[in-house]
């Protein structure tokens, strides 16, 4: 049963929009009062860089700031498929093509294999996370306490930028593929407008019209959303098997030769553009707050979601390039045009149904985590704490669910597929390897217990780590040193993890944790870095821009309305207690690190070719 309000005004009404709940902190009081926090920039800067949240302070304070209670009603079942439904959308039907045509050939199968073990060890940090600090903030709350609040900001501002631009995505989607199935026209439904620019000149009402629905829906219930994704991803999930037993039944070996057309390096490339279709399951970790059980239902229902979806990805890239030799793959519309070729016409609708119905079940679970994350972020005043309530009735974050639809509504309605692919970047891998990295020093570093000699043991373990896997990379890229180059950096990757697994591990977890610490954080890190280093340099200048005007922000409002809220409750309470003498050397190291990831992976050179300023990566 859950508790009652936490309100200690009973009267209050939960629809209410007061500068108070906007912005409550001293800071923001007035004009003058702001003036002042301004003239403190510096100092409180200083005090938000070294600050790092704690797991009773995130578990049993920030959820007060809610004012009802999340409704805990999931079990590892619903958390299965609402994994499933959140990962499986239309891109393996979409992707599998197009990189098994360019890139990869009949090894795509491979090239999904090594992204769902990527996608697989993430899934093992979030899991020990979630089960460890069961709340709504997922990789907002881990970070948090790990890395401190500058980490988590930039990280909270790359998952709202992706929350807002991936469901408007997956609106627009929606609504292409219901016109091609009215009349073979994506653009069918769309209205356009040749006063507008290129890009934004397709109005389209029937994505703002899905997301309203689907936002809806999660609104009313988190058991209610729960129930109707699993009925619909077991739908989707014998539609998938259907098309895997056709594949294989009119399978041919000879379409598998040549297995490696393009090398190994094809495959790695393609297995950076793949990944794309294992991102959301990091939504259900924000699902801890609202499960029953999170010491085992997080484990089951995650890590076996993952194991399911990547097994299925690898046999329907395999039934694909089985049906047809890789040069005669479609693509755009791989399994509909596959289908078609073996005379059942009749299975192109059922690929747009599976498509339609896998996008909804996306578009159900993403909602969800979605307002999750945003009420977590919220209930840390980085965001007015307005959207941190929850509904007393549906037990909901109804204030942040509104936010999200509100704003990926207006980008969807506006905003064409090509400019909305073009914004994602490296901020989910970016995130991926934080979380690597914050659960080793979660295990290997304890506030106050840890000396100051064993901290710079670990984050010098960590800067190898990163640094070999950054310039493994570069050398696997550039192929200036060949075998040798990447074999010194694989070397010495192995040689730094084996001296981190001697260091003395000073937390283990309670219940659940991830096995083979620190191999397998290790290994994540390493594999999060190869994929960052196989995207385009247009993902390294958007994350980079991104993050400047988030930094902006940052300086102009967050510093001041966390400082506020820190120090009040400092003046409360001893939640978040004392700074030890190696937090300031723990934050910088970390910027450090951070250092190391982003910028080992963005060297660009610019090279004029035919009189054209073009941006290539450097190695």
């Amino acid at each position: 049963m859950n508790e009652p309000s936490r309100t200690a005004d009973a009267g209050r009404s939960y629809w209410r929009w007061r500068k108070q709940d906007l912005f409550p902190g001293d800071s923001f009081q007035s004009l003058q009062s702001y003036r002042k926090a301004m003239s403190q920039t510096c100092p409180r800067l200083a005090d938000r860089l070294t600050s790092r949240s704690t797991d009773d302070y995130e578990i049993l304070e920030l959820p007060k700031a809610s004012e009802n209670d999340m409704k805990k009603c999931l079990t590892w079942w619903d958390l299965m498929w609402l994994s499933f439904g959140a990962v499986v959308g239309s891109g393996i039907f979409v992707i599998t093509g197009q990189e098994a045509r360019d890139n990869a050939g009949p090894a795509i199968v491979l090239s999904y294999a090594a992204s769902g073990l990527s996608a697989l060890l993430s899934a093992f940090c979030y899991t020990e996370f979630a089960v460890e600090v069961p709340v709504a903030g997922g990789s907002f709350s881990f970070l948090r306490i790990e890395l401190g609040d500058f980490v988590a900001y930039i990280a909270a501002g790359n998952i709202i930028l992706e929350a807002l631009v991936g469901a408007a995505g997956l609106g627009r989607s929606w609504s292409s593929y219901f016109s091609t199935m009215i009349k073979n026209d994506p653009d069918f439904l769309r209205i356009r407008v040749d006063s507008f620019r290129e890009g934004f000149n397709l109005l389209d009402p029937l994505a703002v019209v899905v997301l309203f629905i689907a936002n809806g829906i999660a609104m009313s219930g988190t058991r209610r959303t729960s129930i109707l994704n699993w009925l619909s991803s077991i739908a989707t999930t014998l539609v998938i098997v259907f098309i895997i037993v056709v594949g294989f039944l009119h399978a041919k070996a000879s379409n598998l030769d040549p297995f490696f057309p393009f090398g190994a390096k094809g495959v790695f490339e393609a297995a950076a553009v793949v990944f794309w279709s294992y991102t959301g399951f990091d939504m259900v970790a924000t699902m801890a707050e609202e499960t029953k059980n999170p010491s085992t239902d997080i484990p089951v229902g995650l890590i076996g979601s993952m194991t399911m979806i990547t097994t299925i990805y690898c046999l329907m890239a395999l039934a694909l390039t089985m049906m047809q030799k890789y040069t005669e793959i479609d693509r755009d519309a791989a399994y509909s045009v596959a289908f078609i070729r073996i005379g059942m016409n009749w299975a192109k609708y059922l690929v747009s149904i599976c498509a339609l119905k896998g996008m909804t079940t996306s578009l159900l679970a993403g909602s969800l985590g979605q307002a999750r994350y945003m009420t977590q972020i919220a209930r840390s005043h980085m965001i007015p704490p307005l959207f941190a309530l929850v509904h007393p009735r549906t037990g909901t974050p109804v204030n942040a669910t509104l936010l999200i639809t509100l704003s990926s509504a207006v980008v969807a309605l506006f905003s064409s597929l090509d400019v909305l692919s073009s914004v994602f970047s490296i901020s989910t891998l970016f995130i991926f390897t934080l979380m690597a990295i914050a659960l080793l020093i979660r295990r290997y570093y304890v506030r106050e217990t840890t000396s100051k000699s064993d901290l710079m043991r670990v984050l010098l373990c960590l800067f190898v780590i990163i640094g070999s896997c950054a310039g493994g990379t570069t050398f696997w890229s550039s192929d200036k040193l060949g075998w040798i180059g990447y074999t010194v950096a694989a070397f010495v990757w192995f040689l730094a993890t084996l001296v981190m697994s001697f260091l003395p591990m000073l937390r283990m977890p309670k219940v659940w944790g991830v096995p083979l610490v620190p191999w397998l954080p290790s290994l994540s890190i390493a594999m999060n870095v190869f994929l960052m280093g196989s995207l385009g340099a247009v993902a390294f200048w958007r994350f980079a821009i991104c993050s400047a005007l988030m930094l902006v922000y940052y300086l102009f409002v967050v510093v001041h309305t966390t400082y506020d809220v820190a120090h009040e409750n400092k003046q409360k309470t001893n939640v978040e207690g004392k700074e030890d003498n190696n937090q300031e050397v723990l934050k910088q190291s970390i910027s450090s690190v951070l250092s190391i990831v982003f910028w080992s992976s963005t060297t660009y050179a610019i090279i004029v070719d035919d009189s054209v300023l073009e941006l290539r990566p450097s190695f």
